[in-house]
């Protein structure tokens, strides 16, 4: 699926640590990845937004959980939310999201799929919890997987819920 991102959008991608694929595959990676949610999840953004991308190691993001959540141990995807939205309209800072090398490693192994298919679905998972979705209830996490399925498909990636329970951002 092709879309234009708005005008002036910013994707920043940042390699601190972990063995990640070349900084240009991940810009591609990302680049789909957001605009597959952004067109699919139908969510709006002013012009000029930008998101912050981390691509770290399993050391790195243990310390962001403990600090920022509580919990001390790695994690796959960690979200902090920019810029409240006006309207539904989310910008100009979506704000940052910060991945987890050995642990998405681990899990795609696990799970058997695609490295980059999982780091997709991640990709996915960060940035609807920039757009205020959650999981915390059930409810919300129907809702929340439903629009990861969807959004995923339309990136020709398989239901990464369908087969075995899938532990997203530590929860």
């Amino acid at each position: 699926m092709t879309s234009a991102l708005p005008d002036g959008f910013v994707i920043d991608v940042n390699l601190e640590a972990g063995s990640w694929p070349g900084e240009k595959d991940l810009i591609h990676l990302a680049d789909a990845a957001i605009r597959a949610t952004l067109t699919t999840g139908g969510l709006q953004v002013t012009d000029n937004s930008e998101v912050s991308l981390l691509f770290t190691d399993d050391d790195a993001i243990r310390k962001l959980n403990g600090q920022w959540r509580d919990k001390d141990k790695p994690t796959n995807v960690l979200s902090f939310p920019g810029s409240d939205p006006v309207d539904d309209v989310y910008g100009p800072l979506l704000g940052d999201i910060v991945f987890g090398f050995e642990t998405i490693e681990r899990e795609a192994r696990d799970m058997g799929v695609d490295f980059s298919d999982h780091l997709s679905h991640l990709t996915v998972h960060g940035l609807l919890h920039l757009f205020d979705y959650d999981h915390q209830t059930d409810e919300e996490a129907e809702l929340m997987e439903g629009l990861e399925k969807t959004i995923l498909a339309s990136l020709g990636i398989d239901d990464p819920y369908a087969g075995s329970p899938l532990v997203v951002d530590g929860n």
